[in-house]
């Protein structure tokens, strides 16, 4: 399978920024800001907005995040962030008093603040699995906590700070097992490491869109397996209703919802500015294909990886392609990160680790930069 080539060319970096960090935030393609300009200024001149326009663009957006990931429409509902999907999602999960909630140390806070609360809410217990200190297998480790009395498991599929890929097919098939829900936070990995949806067939998946998805800040979706999609959303909109298309009779409130995820959907989710932004990037995702973007992104992190252990500069074990977390000996150095931004060097930094993550728009001489500032801030220690 060949490597795409460096797609530099899409986006808007000047050649001095070696930008390192899509784990953070994903620079805009160029098609993409133009869209979003476009739609914006839809606003400008609201006689052209028509109804049929607060349906159209949400269901073609819809539309291309379910096909990246294997879904159907249906499927998908759109929301505003993580945490609103995750509220959502706890909205409708049982758990009974003493049951436990299964999480994975350092885990995204979105999650873990949800997963806490419906635990304090429903008596039940917090069960978090370290990442073994030996380097070990993180997810035979988040295995072996969820047993009979599990009710619910919250996971990554690439952890934030580590990289680290969980098996969430082993995952799921365990949650099967026991009874319990299985919602995946796939934001760190949708975008740039496949998964198999029907294979590992969660019961929810939320993904952000400003990072992997190169999409808009404010902006996600949220992924129901059609045997949850009666359940109760967040909001009590009236564009998740049945029949909400014919304006003229949305002061009938009709109590029926959309037999669908779209039930879920956030409110104002037409938004004229955000959705053609997130709609290109999908195009440009689906164009170049999820599986490629991980080939030539580990090709690139393993060659940061090969040129960085050389020096004492140590990855973190189970890495996605995308995603590279090293560790310094001695620690990371002090005001690393000011001085790598100072020459317009960009990553960032995550407990004592350094998240090193590239895209399409990184070539050669960008990674060149970036190993020149690493050996030169190890040699100096």
């Amino acid at each position: 399978m060949p490597l795409i080539p460096c797609q530099r060319h899409l986006f808007d970096i000047p050649e001095h920024v070696a930008y390192f960090d899509c784990a953070k935030m994903a620079p805009l393609l160029l098609a993409a800001a133009e869209a979003g300009e476009r739609g914006l200024n839809r606003k400008r001149h609201p006689w052209n907005i028509r109804a049929e326009h607060f349906f159209d663009e949400s269901e073609r957006v819809r539309a291309l995040y379910a096909r990246l990931i294997g879904a159907a429409p249906d499927d998908v509902a759109i929301v505003p962030s993580v945490s609103y999907g995750m509220a959502t999602v706890m909205r409708n999960v049982r758990v009974a008093p003493g049951q436990t909630v299964v999480t994975l140390a350092d885990d995204f806070p979105s999650g873990i603040y949800a997963a806490r609360a419906l635990a304090r809410d429903a008596e039940a217990r917090v069960v978090t699995v370290p990442q073994p200190e030996d380097g070990g297998d993180w997810s035979a480790a988040l295995l072996d906590a969820i047993d009979g009395d599990t009710a619910l498991v919250v996971s990554p599929h690439t952890h934030w700070v580590h990289g680290t890929v969980i098996d969430v097919e082993a995952v799921a098939r365990r949650c099967r097992s026991v009874g319990a829900t299985l919602v995946l936070d796939t934001t760190q990995s949708t975008g740039a490491l496949p998964l198999d949806l029907a294979a590992v067939d969660p019961d929810y998946r939320i993904s952000a869109s400003y990072k992997w998805l190169l999409g808009p800040y404010s902006l996600g979706f949220l992924y129901v397996a059609p045997r949850h999609q009666q359940g109760r959303p967040l909001e009590e909109g009236w564009i998740t209703r049945r029949g909400a298309r014919d304006f003229r009779t949305l002061a009938g409130y009709s109590e029926e919802l959309e037999p669908s995820a779209r039930r879920f959907d956030m409110g104002e989710r037409s938004n004229f500015a955000l959705l053609p932004v997130a709609g290109a990037a999908l195009e440009q995702l689906i164009d170049w294909g999820v599986a490629d973007i991980a080939e030539t992104l580990g090709a690139m992190t393993g060659r940061i990886e090969a040129a960085l252990a050389a020096h004492g500069i140590h990855a973190r074990p189970g890495r996605a392609p995308h995603f590279l977390s090293v560790r310094f000996p001695g620690g990371l150095p002090e005001g690393i990160e000011a001085r790598l931004a100072a020459a317009d060097v960009h990553v960032s930094l995550r407990g004592d680790t350094m998240r090193i993550t590239p895209h399409l728009y990184n070539h050669d001489a960008d990674v060149d930069r970036l190993l020149e500032q690493l050996v030169s801030a190890a040699e100096r220690g």
